[in-house]
Formats: structure tokens, sequence, C-alpha cells
């Protein structure tokens, strides 16, 4: 299910996402971290010694902020979609099942995907990345659709121009696009639908 921010509505895969998510990962952060060192600093005040069982509390309490750390620093590299290429891309969205601000990462390599339009088995992106690996992230992409159960072609543009304009057709040509491809809702999620399905699965690879 897409995750929900605590300082917006904004969920994952909508525009807006990764600011307000940076955000929420910070606070969370900086809380994991000021609980054990609150312990520690207080123990230390109370016994004037480290050599206490709320020092080993204290550095067992690091570990979940240390993870959070991580976790910051990966939201971090990823690109947030400028507000008037997103007012573009909306623009020509028309009725397609649309994701923004993503961070798609594998164990080889990483790339920020500014969108993806999805329409029966055809998987258009946006990258305004200057390092995406174009081949790669189509491929790993499609790879796992593929393996879960959607014959999809994954498309990823790096020119803003193609992008639009294969929005444009795709929306032209949906209907054909769409045609006599079976679908069967999926048990854990009953009300989304077959394109909904994909971008969840997308998103499930995306920071």
């Amino acid at each position: 299910m897409s995750k929900i921010n605590i300082f917006s509505n904004r969920s994952k895969g909508d525009f807006g996402y990764l600011s307000s998510e940076k955000k929420r990962r910070i606070l969370i952060t900086s809380i994991l971290f000021a609980v054990p060192l609150l312990i520690f600093f207080t123990a230390l005040l109370y016994f004037h010694t480290r050599l206490t069982i709320w020092t080993v509390v204290a550095v067992v309490g690091c570990l979940p902020a240390c993870k959070s750390l991580v976790s910051l620093i990966m939201i971090f590299r990823a690109r947030p979609l400028d507000a008037s290429v997103y007012k573009k891309i909306s623009q020509h969205a028309g009725k397609l099942t649309m994701s923004y601000e993503m961070y798609m990462t594998f164990y080889e390599k990483s790339a920020s995907i500014d969108a993806f339009a999805i329409c029966g088995n055809v998987v258009v992106g946006y990258s305004s990345d200057p390092k995406i690996n174009l081949a790669f992230m189509e491929q790993e992409a499609q790879k796992i659709l593929r393996g879960n159960g959607f014959k999809v072609n994954v498309k990823i543009f790096t020119r803003l121009e193609q992008f639009l304009e294969r929005l444009d057709s795709m929306n032209e040509h949906k209907e054909s696009l769409e045609e006599g491809i079976k679908f069967h809702p999926d048990e854990k999620y009953p009300d989304l639908s077959r394109d909904e399905l994909i971008k969840h699965t997308i998103l499930a690879i995306c920071l």
C-alpha cells in the first residue's frame, strides 16, 4: 500500500512526496538519536560514571537511529521533481495512471525517475537524472514487473518532449492499449485496477 506521510496527505508516488518524506525522516532520526543520548547523559549525571547498564541500553538504542540515518541519507540522494516540469507532465497525463518522484534502486545501480505512466502493457518513464543507465533500469524494472505477472514493456526517456509526446499517444490509443488484457483482481488489493497494481509494484522497488 502507499506510504502515508505524517506531514501532509502526500503518498509515495505523489508529486511532493520526496520533500515531505525528507522532513519526516529527519524528525524520526532526530528523535531516535535523542532518546538514547538522553538516557546516557541522565545516567551519567546521576551515577557519575559511564560504567552502568544504562550505557549499554543507550548504545543498543542507537542501532535503530543508525538504521534510520542510512534511510535518511538514501532519500537525500533522490531528486525531487521540479514543479514546472510536473505541471507540464500533468497537462499531458490525461486518464493515465501516473507515479512521480521515485528513486529506483537495485544492487548494482540506482537512479531517480521523475515520472512513470502506465496503460495496459505499456510503462513509460521520464528521468532527468544525468547518471541514469537507461538500458539497465528499463531491463530491471521490466524483469520485476514480468516476474509479478505483468507482461509489460518498459521505456524510459531522458528528453521531456519525447515523454510528453508518448503520453499524448498513450491517451489517444488508450482503449486499444487495454484491449484484450485479462485481469483478475489481487486478493490483497481488491480495490486496485491492473494499472494501479503495476504502479504499486513499481513503488515497491523505490524509496
